[in-house]
């Protein structure tokens, strides 16, 4: 092994393993989208940004909300990588994270375009198991959620609270019926959407659980993108019309948090 890669290992230089980022390199507040693609357009509403590190499925940059400094990070697909990317970054110095996602519609009111708040998780996927018992909620924090809702209010932005699904096969989802489980999944599928469930996406479990463990604050905001449910029902499922919807709300919220966080 050279000892560059050991060093990476036993964090002898403090460079984490798969961020790249060391203590100094990012704010204690992160968003973040799961697209290494999305870091660079969200970065763009920080002032001053600046690229820190890319590596893997992982793109940081860190700018500043006034004054303090903010990073953003993505995390690739799926809980494993989610959760790699909050562990490394709550020992980088960060505690405060909000996810900015896209999901797609379990109910048929929820239109293309809006945006939901997850209030909670659904543990359908393995990651957390490895942390928690199932028995222990996924669940944003208080102070994050509160600033996600009244910042979609402020804004003015068609939102929605509520559960979503988290799970680990996006094809399982999308095609249950060519899984030789498939009875079981689509099961599952209907007793969510019974319950009230908004959305199915991959990370947002991971992120609570982990944040939850590591004595951080997280939250969610996702992008509604498609509702297989209004076309299975025959409804008009249109595009998107404002793909920046969630990213001003994650953005307003970080501000939020800040003055709060200074006692204003």
């Amino acid at each position: 092994m050279s000892a560059e890669r050991h060093d990476l290992m036993d964090g002898t230089h403090d460079l984490r393993m798969h961020i790249h980022c060391r203590k100094g390199d990012v704010g204690r507040y992160v968003i973040l989208p799961g697209d290494p693609g999305r870091c660079g357009r969200i970065a763009r509403h920080l002032d001053d940004p600046r690229l820190v590190a890319e590596h893997r499925e992982y793109t940081t940059y860190t700018g500043s909300l006034d004054g303090v400094p903010v990073s953003v990070t993505s995390t690739g697909i799926g809980g494993p990588s989610a959760a790699i990317a909050v562990e490394e970054l709550v020992q980088c110095g960060a505690d405060t994270f909000i996810r900015v996602g896209t999901c797609g519609a379990m109910q048929p009111e929820v239109l293309n375009g809006s945006v939901i708040l997850a209030t909670g998780a659904i543990r359908k996927e393995g990651l957390t198991r490895e942390y928690m018992p199932l028995e222990f909620p996924a669940v944003p924090h208080p102070l994050v959620q509160d600033a996600l809702v009244e910042s979609a209010r402020a804004l003015g932005l068609p939102h929605h609270r509520g559960v979503v699904e988290c799970k680990d096969s996006f094809y399982g989802q999308r095609n249950p019926e060519t899984m030789p489980v498939g009875r079981e999944l689509l099961d599952k599928w209907h007793a969510w959407i019974a319950a009230g469930a908004l959305a199915s996406e991959m990370e947002s479990a991971a992120l609570f659980i982990v944040a939850a463990v590591r004595r951080a604050r997280a939250g969610s905001v996702l992008l509604v993108i498609h509702n297989q449910e209004r076309v299975r029902l025959g409804l008009e499922n249109g595009p998107v019309a404002d793909e920046e919807a969630a990213i001003r709300v994650a953005v307003a919220a970080v501000r939020r948090l800040i003055a709060l966080d200074r006692g204003a």
